[in-house]
């Protein structure tokens, strides 16, 4: 792998000797594997081999397919019976299971079938039959036509653009997966801040990733028409790719560099695979909400080509490197966004092969229309009206009201948000998409929840937000750290329907990531002395608890809504001198309540080497807890402060002295219900 990657790829070398000559074979062998798995390879970095493996092998003799006997036996006794899902089929069909080891030579068994054994477990679908061999195969033998073969009938057909869609949702899963094995910066390799998606010509997105976080996935939905605006479809050439991190054009902050590259085939394009990932670093004054204008904040990429007809754009990479704190990291995670759209489009080519597809226009027009109608269908089931919520956050001076007003009708859901806070003069300030995004998750966790995500399904819902309000902030307000009030949203808008639709909505939870940027070197401790110490700049993610939900316990310590995961320890103290004294759950933090919200934690960091560090704080949930819902209780506020006792401010830069620890105590989720409901048995386990 490249030096500073967390995934390593396997390489095959030469069955002889090696000696120190040899470091340019094993350099040009890794180079070409990697560029054959993900399109292209990462330039003047240094590669490590993890582990070494020898592979002894002798031939053998080729296995001849065996086929079924002609004659047949009855087939063994089922040894029960299991609901088994099938494309094109609402209600699930009941199969029976067979064992393996029961199935004997010329037996045959018709699908819908279950063939198990201690360690695999066979599906014999509708339109297959299985048999066994002499030599104990079981040959699976086709009955009814491929669905590949185009078909007149509208089932078929049905099926078939089922299939290409559940494959889609496979290329964009691959896509994510391959950021996360190319990217070099912990935000994305480890926490998953990340997205991926399949994009018409027309901009429509017919796929997203479940992998990633919908503040990007969302985002990136209007992202890509901004695109299109700046260079149309028919100006694309094959190997461009195009890039911006513009915080309106893009999604939401500096900090996330989107990526779009166009797929051709056969000369013509055929859809914009896209990404996302959040950079470790942007240069500026880092990640925190000290800016007051978004050109305090780091470097700004506009919407331009970062490979035209696949060459590099250098002058880009050269001045991306000369504004950031971390330039490996940066360009690397700039070349895995470019990898992970690269295998997107490749995997996507090779589905249109198989299927015979020209173009997407026919498949996409089945997702879209199939997802609004659906979508459409789940709105109509709510009951009809106006519902309104409000919730106050801390914000950086003074508090924040966000107010909701949510209209349902017949087929569509509107939000506004007239009445919320006006822009702050700090960085926590949310352009219009960040807002779209959140704010449209927040309605899809409870209705229409199993609905893929894609422009379809997105289209019955409209979000707005007064311009000049913290939600629809102008350029150039300062908006690093948009994901503190952001990520807020889905509380308040599932505040509204707890009023339409009451005993189905979770209480609120601790909500916004407490993802500081913890950094240290010359000038960033003040008057401090670094001395020799390595100087360093990571981003660690750490997440409260969710709110309790209607019938369990909200999780402790997990991300919602982002999603993304908790950095592990181990990962950061690698990368950076820092230790970590503590790191457990905060007890008796979730809102009591008949079902209990979800604990924060406790974070104790130190500097390995006693220097002082700087702490970005960008936290909420201090001030205004997380509420209880329908009579439960409030989560525990959050709280930062200094080992040594001082209580710091939850937002802007600060200095953790030398030898001192920065202690994190992150927000509980709020309680459902009436605490005297809950189940004696829970309240025992809360005891213990």
């Amino acid at each position: 792998r490249y030096v500073g990657q967390g995934h390593e790829i396997r390489v095959v070398v030469a069955s002889r000797m090696l000696d120190d000559g040899d470091s340019e074979t094993l350099r040009r062998a890794f180079e070409a594997e990697y560029e054959a798995q993900y399109g292209r390879m990462v330039p003047n970095l240094e590669i490590e081999a993890l582990t070494w493996s020898l592979t002894v092998s002798t031939e053998a003799p080729a296995l001849d397919p065996l086929p079924a006997p002609a004659s047949e036996a009855p087939p063994p006794a089922p040894v029960g019976h299991r609901m088994v899902h099938h494309h094109g089929r609402e209600i699930p069909l009941e199969a029976p299971v067979y064992r393996r080891m029961d199935l004997q030579a010329g037996m045959r068994i018709q699908g819908p079938a279950v063939v198990q054994e201690d360690q695999t477990t066979t599906l014999v679908t509708e339109g297959y039959r299985a048999a066994a061999n002499q030599r104990g195969d079981v040959v699976l033998q086709r009955q009814t036509p491929s669905i590949t073969d185009t078909g007149k009938d509208k089932g078929s057909n049905d099926i078939r653009m089922q299939v290409i869609w559940n494959r889609m949702l496979s290329i964009v899963e691959e896509q994510a997966q391959t950021l996360i094995r190319t990217a070099f910066s912990t935000t994305v390799r480890e926490a998953g801040d990340l997205s991926a998606g399949i994009f018409d010509t027309g901009g429509r997105m017919l796929a997203q990733a479940v992998t990633g976080t919908p503040g990007h996935v969302n985002a990136m939905a209007a992202s890509v028409g901004f695109f299109l605006e700046r260079y149309p479809v028919t100006a694309m050439e094959e190997g461009d790719v195009y890039i911006t991190n513009d915080p309106w054009l893009g999604t939401g902050h500096l900090f996330d560099f989107t990526v779009v590259t166009p797929t051709f085939r056969n000369g013509q394009p055929v859809a914009l695979m896209a990404c996302t990932v959040h950079v470790v670093d942007i240069g500026g004054l880092g990640f925190g909400p000290d800016a007051g204008q978004v050109y305090e904040e780091g470097l700004c990429v506009p919407i331009m080509a970062l490979f035209k007809r696949g060459k590099v754009n250098e002058s880009l990479l050269d001045i991306v490197r000369a504004n950031v704190r971390e330039p490996i990291q940066v360009v690397g995670d700039i070349y895995s966004l470019a990898a992970s759209n690269a295998v997107g489009g490749r995997r996507l080519l090779e589905t249109m092969d198989e299927y015979g597809l020209e173009t997407l226009r026919e498949s996409g027009d089945h997702i879209i229309e199939t997802s609004r109608r659906v979508m459409q269908g789940e709105i109509g089931a709510l009951p009809a009206g106006t519902y309104e919520n409000s919730m106050v956050v801390d914000g950086f001076d003074r508090p924040i009201t966000i107010a909701a007003r949510m209209t349902i009708s017949a087929d569509a859901l509107e939000i506004d948000f007239e009445g919320t806070s006006a822009v702050s003069a700090y960085g926590i300030n949310v352009p219009l998409t960040y807002t779209q995004a959140y704010a449209s998750f927040g309605v899809r966790c409870i209705v229409g929840s199993s609905i893929p995500n894609n422009s379809g399904s997105l289209a019955p819902l409209t979000i707005h937000a007064p311009v000049g309000s913290i939600l629809n902030a102008p350029r150039p307000c300062a908006v690093a750290i948009r994901h503190v009030v952001g990520q807020m949203l889905p509380d308040v808008v599932l505040g509204c329907l707890d009023k339409a639709i009451p005993g189905r909505v979770p209480a609120e939870g601790s909500s916004s990531l407490w993802n500081p940027m913890l950094s240290a070197g010359h000038g960033l401790a003040g008057n401090a002395e670094y001395g020799k110490e390595m100087p360093f700049s990571v981003t660690i993610f750490h997440s409260g608890g969710t709110g309790a939900q209607p019938s369990n316990d909200g999780l402790s310590a997990t991300a919602f809504p982002s999603g993304v995961r908790n950095t592990p320890v181990e990962i950061t103290e690698t990368l950076a001198p820092l230790i970590f004294r503590r790191k457990e759950y905060r007890p008796d933090s979730g809102g009591a309540g008949q079902f209990r919200g979800g604990l924060g934690q406790v974070i104790e960091i130190t500097h390995a080497g006693n220097a002082p560090f700087a702490v970005f704080a960008l936290f909420d949930r201090i001030d205004h807890p997380a509420r209880g819902r329908r009579g439960g209780r409030p989560g525990a506020p959050g709280r930062v402060y200094l080992g040594s006792g001082k209580t710091l401010n939850g937002k802007g830069k600060q200095v953790i002295p030398a030898g001192d620890t920065l202690v994190l105590e992150l927000p509980g989720g709020g309680g459902y219900g009436p605490p005297g409901r809950r189940h004696r048995k829970l309240v025992v386990e809360d005891i213990r």
